[in-house]
């Protein structure tokens, strides 16, 4: 039995909108980092700017990992 032809492309959907979040989310912590640091709260600071850091090298991770897997089974034959 093989999986409908829509399965793949929800499966990328779901992956694809929760790197698209924690994109956001590390966009909204170097936001963060940069109005506290403007203000003089400097641990706030530094906190924020280290998680934006860390959400944002998850992305990245995330997105190299969707990216290979997705160039992998673009090249897959089909056996015959």
């Amino acid at each position: 039995m093989s999986s409908p032809p829509c399965a793949g492309v929800s499966i990328a959907l779901v992956a694809l909108s929760t790197e698209d979040n924690m994109l956001r989310w590390a966009l909204a912590f170097f936001i963060v980092a940069i109005v506290a640091a403007l203000f003089g709260f400097g641990g706030i600071a530094v906190a924020s700017a280290g998680i934006a850091k860390i959400l944002f090298l998850i992305f990245l991770i995330g997105f190299l990992v969707t990216l290979v897997l997705g160039l992998a089974a673009g090249r897959r034959v089909p056996p015959i």
